[in-house]
Parts: structure tokens; C-alpha cells; sequence
């Protein structure tokens, strides 16, 4: 009765016609900036942030409108991911595996109804676990400690090369180089630069929208001056819109398990929607098995990660409320302006402000219905964009993330950087080297370090406290089979081929 009486509450405080209109605004703007290249909820969080301060938001409201932009950011990064095989941010990245196959199919339509459809499921029963398990789920992440979350890293590199490529050597080959690229900085242990060159302006390290960017975006350009634009990629044609009922039926314990897995993952602090994503993406990969299809357009492979990061969106607001520890880079934004305006959160928060934080989930169950609504029948708005000759499309989209990548850092090298990464993003390409390893080691390579270090630091040295849990164990023992395992099944499911042809 107290979660019903406080929802009545939550209600009461949404419903209002100035939140209300606040949470449309805000499911509006962020789906715009989740579809442009190289911006993403994070960053457009932190860049609408003055507003709240200009408009004299009071903390519910700004609260509502900040989380709806990072909801409609989540819905709207799987549009470029899907047309243009771009991602949009980086939890979409996964989503490009499949999405992008399924448009060259000519099922762009299906694949961003399919994927709208995915995304409200995840979202909606995130909303609804903050609700019911948010005081009793922030526990699990005290069962992680740095053990455990470096197994959790190691588990997914291990499980890159049954994803991203048929060859486990280039796969684990653009892993090394993605962690690689991820050591580049100031060590946060002795303070001094690494694979720096000297160049004060990699002391920061390499910015992940930088690379992101440059390896899809660029490359795909250089790809297209290639070809002097013939058999281009971008150029789909589109069947009629419509909205694919067979697939979502067929996909409906896909997201629902999809779910579950990216909500657990949001929950961990620091994990995010991209670990969601991935992890989302893999559970499903490895339950259909090799005759899956997954990474051919298969519509599994576009519900799970938009089901998975969309979850685990939801997921990341648990620990920031009921810890005050973020569970991702944007609710680390959303934690700032809290306590920008005052407000603590933690435990006491549900009983000290309850009008914060039950008018926030039920500004989130009514944003979902929203973006549901605004994403799925103007699906033909955004296939549009298909419809522009790639002359023109490739090179906007180049300066639109010329233009994003400046406005965010004011860095010429950070332009210059991201021109690297394309070459780098065109020659891995070339080679057959798959670019989505690249991308997931800067992305987890830093966190693995950080869990690492505390992990030998808690123990002297000792290399047995990585073994020192069975949670651990347990993640160790599914990153090994899942590194060797698929390099027996392939050759088993490909004998049987071989005698029938």
C-alpha cells in the first residue's frame, strides 16, 4: 500500500501541466541528440544542464526533464545506428550489428519500429523495478567488489571474438589495441603520463566520443571517396513502413530476458548501458547459438542491445538514488546537479523528498508511454534520411560531428584526433579487423585498470584474490569458455555443412 499511496503521490506531482510539459520537451530533445553522431546522453545531459538553472527549475522538475532527455537520448541512438550505421552514443554501438544489416535488407522500417518497441519494454520495466527494488537491489552491487567487476571485464573481452568477427586472433588483436589506446593519459596511480609522446593534449586521455566517431563516421567517408560513391552502402531503399508485428512477437523473451540482464548491469555501479548493451547482445547470441544469424540483420540482434541498454539506463538511476553513487556517466551528470540544488541522494532521500523521487519514476513511466508514441509512428520522419543522396548525406554527417566534437571540447587536436581514428577505422577495415573491439576497450579498458589496481592493492600483490570469490570464479570460468568455446562449435556446426553441399 505505501508504494501505491506514494505513486498516487508521484502522480499527482507528474501529471501537473508544467511537469508534463517538461517531460515531452525533454523525450523530444533527447531523442534528436541521441540520433546525432558523436553526441549522446551524457553529453547532451551536461549541455542542457543551464537551462534548468536559467529557467529556476526547481529540483523535481529539473530532475524530470534532465531524466527524460536521458531517456529519449537512449531511444534516439539506435536511428543513426540503423541507418547509418553510426552510432549515436556508445550503449547503441551493439545495435549497429544487426540494425544495419537488417536497413541493407531493406528493413530500415522494421528494424526502427522493432527496435522503438524493444527499447519502451526495456525502459518501462526498469521504471517499474526502480519502483518495486530499488532499496533491495542496490544491495547486489555490494557484492562486487574489484574482483569481480575485473572478471566482469575480462569475460567480455574474452566472449569479442565469437561476436565481432570468425577470426578470434584479428578480434583479440583490436582488443589489444583498444586497451592499448585506453592506457594513453596521466596514471592515476603515480601521476605520471603515459604513451603520451609528450603531447600535453593526450595527458586527458583519448576521449571515447573522439574515437567512436572517428572509426564509424570517418571511415565510413573515406570508404565512400573510395568507391567515388558507387554500390554505397548508405544508399537503401526502403520497402513500405509498417510495423513488423511477426517480429516483435517472436522477439517478445528477447526483450524481456534482454531486460532483465540490462537492468541487473545498470544497477553495478559504473558498468552503464554499454556493458548492458553487450551483455544483452551476448546472452542472446549465445542462446540462439551459431545458427542464430546473429550479425547478419537478424531482429534478436536489434531487440536485445536496445532492450538490454534501455534496461540498464533504468537500472543506473537505482544506485544514484538510493546511494548517491552513479551507475553510469550520465547519472554521474544527473548526481552533479542534484547536489547542485541541494538535494542529497542516498537512503534517506525516499523518505525525506519523496516528491523527488516519486515524481521522477512516474515522470519516467509517462515519458516512456511518450517516446513509445513519438518514436514509432514518425519511424517515416526518420527514414527520410535514407532517402538523401550520400554526396550529401556523408558529408553533413561529417560536419555535424566536426561541429559536435568542437562544441564539446573547443580542441582542434581532438578534431585532428578524430581524422586519426578514421584512417585507423578505414586500414582495421581493410585488414578484416573488426572495429567494435577497438571501440569496447577504450570504452571498459580504463575501468578493468582501476579494478584491477584496487584489486592488488587490497590483497599486497597477491594475484589469488582475483579467485577469491565464487562469484568471481564463476565469471572466470565463463570468460575462458567463452574465448575457447566457439572456436570447437564452428568447426562442429560447420562438418555437417560441409557433407551436405
Amino acid at each position: 500500500m505505501d508504494i501505491l499511496s506514494n505513486l498516487a503521490l508521484g502522480f499527482g506531482v507528474a501529471l501537473s501541466p508544467f511537469t508534463l510539459f517538461l517531460a515531452v520537451c525533454g523525450c523530444f530533445l533527447g531523442t534528436i541528440i541521441g540520433a546525432l553522431p558523436g553526441l549522446g546522453p551524457s553529453n547532451g545531459v551536461a549541455i542542457l544542464i543551464p537551462i534548468t538553472f536559467t529557467l529556476g527549475l526547481d529540483a523535481t522538475s529539473a530532475l524530470v526533464l534532465m531524466t527524460s532527455v536521458y531517456y529519449g537520448a537512449m531511444y534516439g541512438g539506435r536511428i543513426s545506428s540503423i541507418l547509418l550505421n553510426i552510432p549515436g552514443d556508445e550503449p547503441a554501438l551493439m545495435t549497429t550489428l544487426d540494425g544495419y544489416p537488417m536497413a541493407k535488407q531493406g528493413r530500415a522500417g522494421d528494424a526502427l519500429v522493432l527496435s522503438g518497441v524493444a527499447s519502451f519494454v526495456g525502459a518501462f520495466l526498469a521504471t517499474i523495478g526502480l519502483m518495486l527494488l530499488a532499496p533491495s537491489l542496490a544491495r547486489v552491487a555490494f557484492l562486487f567488489g574489484p574482483a569481480e567487476y575485473f572478471a566482469l571485464y575480462l569475460l567480455a573481452f574474452c566472449t569479442l571474438g565469437g561476436m565481432a568477427s570468425n577470426n578470434q586472433a584479428k578480434a583479440a588483436l583490436a582488443a589489444c589495441i583498444g586497451l592499448g589506446i585506453a592506457t594513453i593519459g596521466v596514471d592515476s596511480s603515480s601521476g605520471l603520463p603515459r604513451l603520451t609522446g609528450g603531447n600535453l593534449h593526450l595527458y586527458d586521455g583519448v576521449d571515447f566520443l573522439v574515437a567512436i566517431v572517428g572509426l564509424f563516421a570517418i571511415a565510413e567517408v573515406f570508404f565512400f571517396i573510395e568507391s567515388h560513391g558507387k554500390g554505397s552502402s548508405i544508399g537503401v531503399k526502403l520497402d513500405k513502413v509498417r510495423v513488423p508485428w511477426a517480429d516483435i512477437w517472436e522477439t517478445k523473451w528477447t526483450m524481456l530476458r534482454s531486460s532483465g540482464v540490462g537492468f541487473v548491469a545498470g544497477i553495478l555501479p559504473g558498468a552503464g548501458a554499454s556493458l548492458g548493451s553487450f551483455m544483452a547482445y551476448m546472452t542472446e547470441k549465445s542462446i540462439a547459438g551459431e545458427k542464430g544469424g546473429f550479425g547478419t540483420g537478424v531482429p534478436k540482434g536489434v531487440a536485445a542491445p536496445e532492450a538490454g541498454n534501455n534496461a540498464a539506463a533504468g537500472g543506473a538511476l537505482v544506485p544514484m538514488l538510493t546511494l548517491g553513487v552513479p551507475g553510469s556517466g550520465t547519472t554521474a551528470v544527473l548526481l552533479a546537479l542534484l547536489m547542485t540544488l541541494n538535494i542529497t541522494p542516498g537512503p534517506t532521500l525516499f523518505t525525506d523528498r519523496p516528491e523527488v523521487v516519486w515524481g521522477l519514476i512516474a515522470s519516467l513511466l509517462i515519458a516512456n508511454i511518450v517516446l513509445l508514441l513519438m518514436n514509432v509512428p514518425m519511424v517515416k520522419v526518420f527514414v527520410k534520411i535514407l532517402m538523401v543522396p550520400a554526396w550529401i548525406l556523408l558529408p553533413g554527417v561529417t560536419m555535424i560531428s566536426f561541429v559536435g566534437i568542437y562544441s564539446l571540447s573547443g580542441s582542434y587536436f581532438d578534431l585532428l584526433m578524430m581524422v586519426g581514428f578514421g584512417a585507423l577505422g578505414y586500414i582495421l577495415r581493410k585488414l578484416d579487423i573488426p572495429t567494435v573491439p577497438v571501440i569496447l576497450g577504450i570504452l571498459l579498458g580504463g575501468n578493468m585498470e582501476d579494478a584491477l589496481r584496487r584489486a592488488m592493492t587490497l590483497s599486497d600483490g597477491d594475484a589469488m584474490y582475483l579467485f577469491s570469490s565464487p562469484i568471481a570464479i564463476g565469471l572466470w570460468i565463463a570468460a575462458i569458455a567463452g574465448f575457447v568455446a566457439p572456436m570447437f562449435l564452428r568447426n562442429i556446426l560447420k562438418k555437417p555443412q560441409a557433407v551436405t553441399d
